[in-house]
C-alpha cells in the first residue's frame, strides 16, 4: 500500500511539472511572438521619415507692370512664351520657358485679386480651391512652385507632419496642383505650390519647343525668399518641409537643398535685403556666350562673380557657369 501512494505522489508531482512546463514554453512562445507582430504592425502603420522627392523648382510666379514689355525683355535672354491665358484681348498669364520643366510666370499688376485658382476636373469639380492670399497692386514676387516625383505622395506626408495643404487637384493646365500656406515675406504668407506634369497637359505637350538656341542659361537652379524672420523660416524649411542645408556651395549663401537629387535650392535671406521682387540663379553651360549674347541684344548687366541681369520691374536674375 505505502508503494502504491508513493507512486501515485510521483504520478502527480510528473503531472505537475508537466503542465508548468507547457504554461512556461507558452508564456515563452507569447513573449517571443508579441513583440515582433507589434514591431509590423508599428511598421505598418508608421509615417515615412524621409520627404518624399522633388524633382526641382517647376516655377517662379510674378507680377509686372507690363506683360507685353516683360515678354520683349526675356525674349532678348532668348526666352520665349510657350502659352498663355486671356480674357478677352487681355492677356492675364504668360508662362515663359526656361527649359522643359521650369518656367517663369507673368501676371499683371493691379487689386484684381488671387493670382490664380485651379480649375478642377469634372472628377474633382467638389474640392474647395486652395487658399490664395491677397496681392499687392505694384509688381511683385508671387509665389514658388515645386514639382514633385509623387505629389499625392508628397502631400500626404505633409498632412502627416501635421500641415495643412490643401487638397491634390487637377489646374487648368493640365497638371496635379496642392498648395500651402508657408513663413511670412514682406507683405504677406508665402505661398507654396507643388505641381505635378500630367501626360496631355499644356507643359508636356510643349516638351521640345519654345527653347531658343541663343538662351543666356538653361536651368534655374535657386530662388531667393525675402522673410521677415529667415531663422524661423530656415527651420521651417528643415523641419517641415524636409529641406537640406547646402554643401555644394560651402556656406557662401544660405542655401537650402530641395528633398530630392535635383542638385536645387532655396535661399532664405532678410525681407529688407530684397523687398518684393523676385531673385533667381540660373546656370549656363558658356558663360562667355552668355555675356556676348546680352551685350548683342543690348541688356545692361554687371558682370563679377556672376552675370547679374535686371527686368524692366525690378527682378533680379544671377547667371552662373554651370557645374
Amino acid at each position: 500500500m505505502t508503494h502504491m501512494k508513493h507512486e501515485f505522489a510521483r504520478t502527480v508531482l510528473q503531472r505537475i511539472a508537466f503542465v508548468a512546463l507547457a504554461a512556461g514554453l507558452t508564456t515563452c512562445a507569447t513573449a517571443q511572438v508579441t513583440p515582433s507582430a507589434a514591431t509590423a504592425a508599428a511598421s505598418a502603420t508608421a509615417a515615412p521619415t524621409q520627404t518624399p522627392p522633388m524633382n526641382g523648382i517647376a516655377h517662379i510666379a510674378i507680377r509686372v507692370q507690363s506683360i507685353a514689355d516683360s515678354l520683349a525683355f526675356y525674349n532678348k535672354l532668348g526666352y520665349q512664351q510657350a502659352f498663355a491665358w486671356t480674357r478677352g484681348d487681355v492677356t492675364t498669364q504668360s508662362f515663359v520657358k526656361i527649359n522643359d520643366t521650369q518656367y517663369i510666370e507673368l501676371y499683371p499688376t493691379g487689386p484684381t485679386g488671387p493670382p490664380r485658382t485651379p480649375a478642377p476636373d469634372a472628377a474633382q469639380a467638389t474640392a474647395p480651391a486652395p487658399a490664395r492670399p491677397p496681392t499687392p497692386s505694384t509688381s511683385s514676387f508671387t509665389h514658388l512652385c515645386f514639382e514633385g516625383a509623387d505629389l499625392h505622395a508628397l502631400h500626404d506626408f505633409y498632412v502627416a507632419e501635421g500641415l495643412t495643404p490643401s487638397p491634390v487637384n487637377t489646374a487648368q493646365a493640365g497638371n496635379l496642383l496642392f498648395t500651402m500656406k508657408g513663413p511670412q515675406q514682406p507683405t504677406f504668407a508665402q505661398n507654396i505650390e507643388y505641381t505635378q506634369y500630367m501626360p496631355g497637359s499644356k507643359h508636356t505637350l510643349d516638351f521640345g519647343q519654345h527653347m531658343s538656341a541663343d538662351r543666356v542659361a538653361d536651368k534655374m537652379i535657386s530662388v531667393t525668399l525675402a522673410m521677415q524672420d529667415p531663422a524661423a523660416a530656415r527651420e521651417y524649411y528643415l523641419t517641415k518641409l524636409g529641406f537640406k542645408p547646402d554643401t555644394k556651395y560651402k556656406g557662401l549663401r544660405n542655401f537650402l537643398d530641395l528633398p530630392g537629387n535635383s542638385g536645387e535650392m532655396v535661399e532664405i535671406v532678410p525681407a529688407a535685403s530684397l523687398g518684393i521682387v523676385s531673385k533667381i540663379l540660373l546656370t549656363s553651360p558658356d558663360i562667355r556666350k552668355s555675356g556676348q549674347l546680352l551685350k548683342a541684344k543690348g541688356v545692361a548687366f554687371t558682370d563679377g562673380d556672376t552675370l547679374t541681369v535686371t527686368d524692366p520691374d525690378g527682378n533680379i536674375m544671377e547667371i552662373i557657369p554651370q557645374r
